[in-house]
């Protein structure tokens, strides 16, 4: 086997689009780390139970990191217990304009941003080239963190703060979610180990915007 040339610390939630790009990227680049965050998210006891499942599927070393004092502040509805997270009615995938206000609800403040300052510092350390996220087209709609100007203004800024210039990749940038489960399918990715809900039910709701995204793909 060649060896890979490059090298990468991959940010998972276990989500579609997170767990692609991890697949992807095991088999494109040497993965030095594979990082999951606990933001107070209501998700959270799922998405580690799922990101540790996978990186031991695919021996990878994983860390957990706790950023307590952003769960302590954030208002979004995915933290805070005073916010209900928009289900069913309160959810139109459809409709850009009911979108954009879930998308509200659900905003946590820099989140992506600082996700990738706290890996960046990860990928000096370990001399990673890469930071590779789980962006795609369709969700850029509404999150303006999952854009391509994101990853541009980002890297442009990582090249003043890091010595070894990391960048910022997603293999999924100019992918809707449809277009992205087909990649996943032609890994073999088993889509019984995702959680792409933003609940840590027994299973994914199926009524947040996340899982109605999902399952439209599959679909």
């Amino acid at each position: 086997m060649n060896q890979k040339q490059e090298s990468a610390i991959v940010l998972l939630s276990s989500g579609l689009d997170s767990s692609v790009n991890l697949y992807q990227a095991v088999e494109e680049l040497d993965i030095k780390l594979v990082i999951t965050f606990d933001y107070g998210q209501k998700a959270f006891l799922k998405e580690k139970e799922k990101s540790a499942l996978l990186c031991k599927k695919l021996n990878l070393n994983h860390k957990v990191i706790a950023l307590p004092w952003l769960a302590n502040m954030a208002t979004s509805s995915l933290v805070s217990s005073d916010s209900q997270i928009p289900t069913n009615e309160n959810v139109d995938i459809s409709s850009l304009e009911v979108s954009h206000e879930s998308a509200k609800s659900v905003w946590v403040s820099n989140r992506n941003g600082l996700f990738i300052n706290v890996a960046a510092c990860f990928a000096e350390e370990l001399k990673a080239d890469y930071i590779i996220v789980g962006f795609n087209k369709e969700e850029a709609a509404t999150f303006p963190d999952n854009s391509v100007e994101f990853i541009q203004s980002i890297n442009t800024s990582l090249t003043y703060s890091t010595r070894n210039q990391v960048k910022v990749k997603s293999y999924t940038q100019n992918l809707n979610k449809k277009e992205i489960v087909m990649r996943g399918k032609k890994m073999a990715i088993d889509f019984s180990d995702l959680w792409p809900c933003y609940f840590s039910g027994e299973k994914i709701c199926g009524q947040c915007e996340s899982c109605q995204r999902f399952l439209a793909a599959c679909h």
